[in-house]
């Protein structure tokens, strides 16, 4: 694969060895010229990622396809083949955020004082009234309405036009934080600490943060559908670092479970590294069907794929308990009973990190 044009001269510009080819045989440096269009950043980067002599497409397919196959490889210490763990994982992690980042969720509820929303129905909105607006669209592009048709569009448009502001108002998402809702009975910061000092608590470290932050919101008049939208904002953002944090216990779980003889944590970490690359583009993938629903107005291609992203919703789960056995060989139902275990933990453990994100979020609230 060439990055760019061969040098003339066979000195390398690393370690001073000849070139006789491209690539020097002291350091293995290729042997190009260093100075390059600046759309060369572009396509090296991708060059780098998607060609590798057929390394990336070689692990994506095996990575979506083959669970546990390119854990087994590596361990077996075959490591030129295929995409590195880490640098795969890192990979696939920018792919997806970029993604979420470049076709952002919307979190709108429909509040027509926001100029901005004026355009567009809210989230809710539209989950509470698409079908009623497709069949209206429908008949209006009868060649000819006749009285029954027009009757039918007024009482599906009064239907939708309820059903939107029925939920909107009993959701009350632009309203602000009520004055009489409290805080254990304290209605300001000064009464919360006053009765907080007198009465401490092991678990004041997170209260009182959390409390501080919902009076300081109280005070400036902040409306709910505002903090739900910062609230899903912030959590986005620190997504990437949960789940990087998230990696080694993981693994920790997994080194648990398993003879510490025959596995190393080591090992472990590979299996972690490889099944949460397939995580995250499985999730990308829903994410971007999710994006195609909301694009599509058309019923039979929507619940083809509703019904797509059910599959791979429900593939997520059965790769692990396939990758599980696979890589570490152990009979059907010790590998059934094993997984299930190391299931149920991590779920609660992942609630629980998911939770702290949601209070680290709520903090960050401005």
């Amino acid at each position: 694969m060439s990055h760019g044009k061969i040098r003339e001269d066979k000195t390398c510009l690393n370690c001073g060895h000849q070139v006789e080819e491209r690539f020097c045989p002291h350091c293995g440096q290729e042997n190009i010229e260093s100075r390059h269009p600046f759309y060369f950043l572009f396509t090296h980067f991708i060059e780098d990622f998607t060609h590798y002599d057929g390394q990336f497409w070689g692990t994506l397919k095996n990575l979506l396809f083959k669970p546990g196959n390119l854990t087994n490889i590596y361990l077996e210490g075959k490591r030129q083949k295929f995409v590195p763990p880490v640098k795969l994982y890192i990979f696939v992690s920018f792919i997806t955020f970029f993604m979420f980042a470049l076709f952002p969720f919307d979190i709108s509820f429909g509040d027509r004082d926001d100029p901005k929303d004026t355009d567009k129905a809210g989230f809710f909105e539209n989950m509470t009234s698409s079908e009623v607006k497709k069949v209206i669209d429908s008949i209006k592009t009868k060649p000819h309405l006749t009285a029954e048709d027009s009757l039918s569009i007024k009482t599906l448009s009064a239907f939708a036009d309820s059903t939107q502001k029925g939920i909107k108002h009993s959701l009350k998402m632009d309203n602000k934080i009520d004055a009489d809702i409290n805080v254990n009975g304290y209605n300001n910061r000064k009464s919360y600490d006053s009765a907080a000092a007198k009465n401490p608590s092991s678990l004041d470290f997170i209260q009182i943060p959390l409390t501080h932050k919902f009076f300081e919101l109280k005070e400036k008049g902040v409306t709910k559908a505002e903090i739900l939208r910062n609230l899903t904002e912030k959590s986005f953002h620190n997504l990437p670092k949960a789940l990087f944090i998230y990696l080694p216990l993981f693994a920790f779980f997994l080194w648990i479970f398993h003879s510490k003889k025959k596995w190393w944590y080591f090992d472990h970490g590979i299996f972690t590294l490889h099944y949460f690359s397939f995580l995250l583009l499985n999730v990308l993938f829903v994410f971007l069907l999710g994006k195609l629903i909301s694009f599509s107005n058309i019923g039979s291609v929507n619940i083809l794929l509703y019904l797509v992203m059910s599959a791979l919703l429900i593939y997520s789960i059965a790769y692990f308990f396939i990758a599980h056995r696979r890589v570490y060989h152990a009979h059907g139902l010790v590998s059934i009973i094993i997984g299930m275990a190391l299931f149920t933990v991590n779920f609660f453990a992942f609630t629980l990190l998911v939770a702290g994100l949601a209070m680290v979020s709520f903090l960050m609230i401005h």
